[in-house]
């Protein structure tokens, strides 16, 4: 029975010194291979009579486990070093662009949503943000919404399914709720700007399912119309970076402004290019208005006290308007070709006093 025991120590001291999973192997088949040492005390078993088999047996089993159960700790071992130092050697920077030679490029919506960021931003615009999906009532009734407005139909809105409670909640069809939840949780004075993700039920040259939208709120005392036109005229002027921009405001409709109108800009084409300024044509570009007093009420503030404006306008339509994109499809193809083209080189980052774009 020594003799097993100082063959236990022996097989556990050269497991241990095994340096690698190979060597490990080699030792493994010296102890327990066909031709190795334990599996030739085994053999002997047949010439000893029933007890000294039945004792010396039941030793060997256990040697033979002992051992096992040491080489597998040390497989154990040995096999996350050699993976700690695979992973080491082979580590790849995934941050780093996938062809040394050529440069990523920034996309067109990212640009101008840092473009409008930093002019508004200039303006005293804090950015607010919000979810995505809303309930009814941040998204229609705190808006006012009619109950029977188009807008609440499944043709046009993109609604999740029904709730245990009997509602449904929606992809918002705009960033207008970020301005409700923020006359709900802030006190005026309020300058805010929400640029976002919105979603509509519609798919066509011009219109996509996702798209890009900001909007402005200014709640305050004594905010009127003059103050949204000089802010409106001052953003457009820098946006496009073009100096007395021609500006007219057209009576409209919107349930959460009153008054409420849509605004265009003066443009040339001439020639067949779209030129923004001065020309003999007129461009759409935003909506705008007066916040409505049903608005304030059901956010808490009393409209005889406060007032203010609100505006949205589309980022992918002034990119295209800027950058002379011709189809709002192409923003969401991902089409390498076309982002080599139109995008922007990761140090572009937009600045009044540095420009905005190219």
């Amino acid at each position: 029975m020594d003799d097993l025991e100082t063959l236990r120590a022996e097989l556990t001291e050269a497991v241990e010194a095994a340096p690698d999973l190979a060597a490990l192997d080699e030792v493994r088949v010296a102890a327990l291979g066909k031709k190795g040492r334990v599996t030739a005390l085994m053999k002997s078993l047949g010439g000893m009579d029933p007890e000294q088999r039945k004792a010396f047996g039941q030793e060997m089993n256990r040697v033979k486990d002992a051992v096992a159960r040491t080489i597998e700790q040390r497989r154990a071992t040995l096999e996350a070093a050699a993976l700690e130092d695979r992973l080491q050697h082979e580590r790849i920077d995934v941050t780093l662009s996938a062809r040394p030679e050529g440069t990523g490029s920034i996309h067109p919506i990212s640009q101008t949503w840092d473009e409008v960021v930093a002019i508004f931003g200039q303006m005293g615009f804090a950015v607010a943000e919000g979810p995505d999906i809303e309930d009814d009532f941040h998204n229609f009734t705190a808006l006012n919404f009619p109950p029977d407005h188009p807008a609440r139909e499944m043709h046009d809105t993109f609604f999740l399914p029904e709730r245990p409670d009997g509602s449904r909640h929606v992809l918002r069809t705009h960033t207008s709720p970020v301005q409700i939840r923020t006359m709900l949780s802030q006190k005026p004075p309020i300058r805010v700007l929400a640029p976002g993700r919105t979603y509509r039920s519609d798919s066509d040259m011009t219109h996509t399912p996702m798209f890009h939208q900001v909007e402005g709120l200014v709640i305050d005392q004594a905010t009127h119309m003059g103050h949204l036109k000089g802010c409106l005229q001052e953003f457009v002027e820098a946006y496009f970076e073009v100096d007395d921009v021609p500006m007219r405001f057209r009576p409209s409709f919107f349930p959460f402004t009153e008054p409420s109108a849509e605004v265009d800009i003066g443009c040339s084409r001439k020639d067949g290019d779209l030129r923004i300024g001065a020309g003999d044509d007129w461009l759409e570009i935003l909506g705008c208005g007066m916040v409505h007093p049903n608005v304030l009420r059901a956010c808490g503030l009393d409209p005889a006290e406060y007032q203010g404006f609100a505006f949205g306008v589309g980022l992918e339509r002034i990119a295209m308007l800027k950058y002379g994109i011709p189809d709002l499809r192409t923003f969401f193809e991902s089409d390498l070709r076309w982002l080599r083209h139109y995008g922007f080189g990761a140090l572009d980052v937009p600045t009044l006093h540095g420009g905005l774009g190219r």
